[in-house]
């Protein structure tokens, strides 16, 4: 490329940086509502004139809560769902929408009881009746295992969780939260949630930020270094667009993740309370992938690799590890040599 060019080419980029609309507007990949109500909208994705035929079994992507959907389809090559149209699966996904005030009795119930088991059903019926595969990425992992957990009536042929947190005795920083849990009580952080009526988003956004304080002290370097590299810029882009995009927790959700996860680990002992229920992980019986990630500062790959202990009644656990950041193993351009080749494989042997 000629100085000329990149000159050209680094204009262009900063100004649309600075006033325009941005270096990639997005891409989604095409998909069709099937199931639009409050917190569970359910979308189809479509295939491409050309691509694969479609498998016999659907897969039910599941987000976490305080996360977009949009985590399956950053771009068109940092989407796991164009993977797994590519390869001849039927993808799907359940998208939660905002989460506000109005929101703040939704508890974990309203995901393992009605939302999750709702998605699968319907994600069935659509593939007549067949079996639905389960991919979740970070706390989605975890609900969809709870999910299944729950409800052997399901029709669950596996489940995949990626980056999802299964032992919070091995999640960097809970040690410390408990110490000064221990002087309220716990009751502190609780008291200001349920006053706040939940997690509102600007804080999910500020957290996440937080986690990732290095890509964000050396951004103005990044974006300077790399004005003439569209590529790179528009990758930058997308995660500053998904990281605008975080919702944020209901107030009874968080309070529940709060006390009986952060505090009593119940998921790291395999048996979660609600009330007077109990949800045993040792209960799922399908096959499961669980994939963690070494260099992930928000579930470190020793709290995904906990489930291995846990899911003793599963037909199969594999453990598998993939390079990146929490979103990156899903998402970044590695995970396709990594995580998604794993969930290829798996769905392939599990079918």
């Amino acid at each position: 490329m000629s100085l000329a060019d990149t000159v050209t080419i680094a204009a262009r980029n900063a100004w649309a940086l600075t006033f325009g609309s941005g270096i990639e507007a997005p891409v989604p990949t095409p998909a069709t509502i099937l199931w639009d109500q409050p917190h569970r909208q359910l979308r189809r994705f479509e295939r491409a004139e050309g691509d694969a035929a479609e498998a016999d079994s659907p897969v039910l992507l599941v987000p976490p809560l305080a996360a977009p959907a949009t985590c399956f389809d950053l771009r068109p090559d940092q989407s796991l769902a164009r993977f797994l149209l590519e390869i001849g699966r039927s993808p799907y996904v359940v998208d939660y929408g905002e989460i506000t005030f109005a929101d703040r009795r939704m508890g974990f119930e309203d995901w393992i009881d009605d939302i999750l088991p709702e998605a699968v059903l319907r994600t069935s019926a659509d593939r007549d009746g067949r079996a639905v595969d389960l991919v979740g990425w970070s706390l989605g992992g975890t609900l969809a295992l709870l999910t299944a957990a729950a409800h052997a009536e399901l029709p669950i042929r596996s489940v995949t969780a990626v980056g999802s947190p299964l032992d919070y005795d091995r999640m960097t920083g809970v040690p410390q939260l408990r110490a000064v849990a221990k002087l309220t009580g716990g009751r502190g952080t609780s008291t200001v949630i349920r006053a706040a009526g939940g997690v509102p988003a600007t804080l999910t956004r500020i957290g996440y930020k937080v986690t990732a304080w290095d890509r964000e002290l050396t951004r103005p370097w990044f974006v300077a270094s790399n004005i003439a590299r569209t590529e790179a810029l528009a990758k930058m882009e997308s995660i500053d667009r998904f990281m605008a995009e975080m919702p944020g927790y209901p107030g009874r959700f968080y309070g529940q993740l709060w006390g009986r996860f952060i505090l009593n680990n119940d998921i790291g002992r395999g048996v979660v309370r609600l009330g007077e229920r109990r949800i045993e992980l040792a209960n799922v019986t399908a096959p499961v992938l669980l994939v963690g990630g070494p260099s992930d500062v928000i579930t470190p790959a020793r709290a995904v690799e906990g489930g291995v202990r846990l899911l003793t009644g599963a037909a199969m656990v594999r453990y598998e590890t993939a390079p990146g950041s929490h979103l990156g193993i899903l998402a970044a351009p590695t995970a396709r040599d990594t995580t998604w080749s794993y969930l290829e494989k798996f769905l392939a042997e599990t079918s």
